[in-house]
């Protein structure tokens, strides 16, 4: 293999190092991770480095045994409802208010009837926020929201997949969504939501993921 080569190598693993820490998902960050450190693996070997492949060597094994680790942790996830009026859904939002915006620009908290509120505990961590506003048989979704950490869509197939009960208990059938940022359409075709007009619909009892992981 040419220098030039070596050379090429070298630069793919110090940008994939650098994009790894620019991730707010902590399993995206440990797979690019894996991969930039694995390319500054095989560069030192190339270049007869082998302080530098041992280091990247040690990091790939660090990566791999943290990634088992997310692999077979079975999380626990539950339902807290709460009211509209709620201090702590209030204080919720504003302090995700950025991020929010981003995703759904023209999202605002509102106090309306009837809404129904509740957060997704992922191992007891606030891990979701999903506000809908209920009109006969169908749910406008006003907010559904996952902070950073939590966006491998194991929230998203709680709330549609797991717990569609959750829902037709309530009598509501259906979900009506903006469609807000590239992101939050690219998330809500994901999930199987069906552009309708200006509006996304989802039936309940669909299976809305289409493929797994992130």
């Amino acid at each position: 293999m040419s220098p030039s080569q070596i050379e090429v190598i070298g630069y793919i693993g110090s940008v994939l190092v650098a994009v790894s820490l620019m991730m707010k998902s902590l399993l995206r960050l440990r797979v690019i991770n894996l991969f930039g450190a694995t390319f500054f693996m095989t560069y030192g070997i190339l270049l007869e480095a082998y302080p530098v492949a041992f280091l990247n060597g040690l990091i790939v094994c660090i990566d791999l045994y943290y990634l088992y680790q997310m692999w077979r942790q079975k999380d626990f996830f539950t339902f807290m409802e709460v009211k509209p009026t709620s201090d702590y859904l209030r204080t919720f939002v504003e302090f995700y208010r950025d991020d929010i915006s981003s995703i759904i620009p023209n999202y605002t908290y509102h106090v309306e009837d009837p809404l129904i509120c509740f957060f997704i505990l992922r191992n007891m961590v606030p891990a979701g926020l999903f506000i809908a506003k209920v009109e006969g048989v169908q749910a406008h979704v006003k907010l559904d929201y996952v902070i950073p950490n939590y966006r491998d869509f194991k929230v998203a197939r709680f709330i549609f997949e797991e717990n569609s009960m959750f829902f037709i208990q309530r009598g509501i059938l259906r979900f009506v969504s903006e469609d807000g940022s590239d992101f939050h359409r690219k998330y809500l075709e994901r999930m199987g939501f069906v552009r309708s007009g200006e509006m996304y619909v989802h039936e309940i009892g669909n299976r809305i993921l289409q493929d797994g992981g992130f």
